[in-house]
């Protein structure tokens, strides 16, 4: 059974929460405040953590962010919820290091469609990589049991969220990928076309592939249609490592 630890100050929506939660089966434990919260993280290594943004004592930025330069919780799965729902508090809460966000207040059966989506993550092998699918092409190999890539012969660590978006691009390697299709593939839902939170995380993938980020050669924005991963072939690096 899936343990869910629930951090939020609010006694009735924490209630609410995790009695949805457990119906749905999953194991329910909760705490109101950030220090409590991040001790249990670190005591139960749950499967998934259900963080609000405005805690007492600490905040919920800065818990996800303890979180995720912890070891023993960096790799857990963060599940935002707050009120807030300006643009800007979600991509601070990215930043953060959260892999979703959930604004208040929110149909039951959207949050446990968010709540699957996420666990399917905690699977050592990520759902996209169970297939026959493209791993490695050119400069890039993807290792699922590690969530880590090969980049032009470096390890690349990578979060659940950057492997599957990066493993979406790389199985259309030169064609433009839409949003939409990202959403439904890498988030397993599609949540109006939430754009903001494509680019966080493409952000992210720029700063740990790209030579220069802000002017990216491999990762590139397609405007109005999506993104694209443009790869040179084995072929393509042979040649330029004769010219050099």
């Amino acid at each position: 059974m899936p343990r869910i630890l629930v951090i939020d100050d609010d006694a009735a929506i924490a209630e609410l929460v995790s009695i949805n939660l457990e119906m749905a089966g999953y194991e329910v434990t909760q705490a109101y405040d950030g220090l409590k919260g991040q001790a249990l993280a670190v005591q139960m290594q749950p499967d998934l953590i259900m963080l609000d943004l405005m805690l007492p004592k600490v905040d919920g930025f800065t818990v996800c962010q303890r979180l995720r330069r912890d070891r023993r919780t960096a790799d857990i799965p963060v599940l935002m919820l707050t009120a807030l729902g300006q643009t800007q508090d979600k991509v601070e809460g990215f930043n953060a290091g959260a892999d979703d966000y959930l604004t208040k207040p929110f149909e039951v059966e959207e949050m446990l469609a968010r709540v699957r989506a996420l666990l399917r993550r905690t699977d050592r092998i990520p759902q996209a990589a169970k297939h026959s699918e493209i791993l490695s092409y050119g400069p890039i190999t993807l290792l699922p049991e590690r969530f880590e890539a090969l980049w032009f012969a470096q390890t690349v660590k990578l979060t659940h969220l950057e492997f599957e978006l990066l493993h979406c691009l790389l199985q259309r390697h030169g064609q433009t990928v839409s949003p939409s299709e990202i959403l439904k593939e890498v988030w397993g839902y599609d949540p109006n076309d939430d754009i903001e939170t494509i680019r966080v995380h493409i952000r992210h993938l720029r700063t740990k592939l790209e030579p220069e980020p802000r002017h990216p050669q491999y990762i590139k924005t397609v405007y109005g249609a999506g993104y694209c991963l443009e790869l040179p072939s084995d072929e393509q690096l042979k040649e330029t490592a004769a010219e050099s």
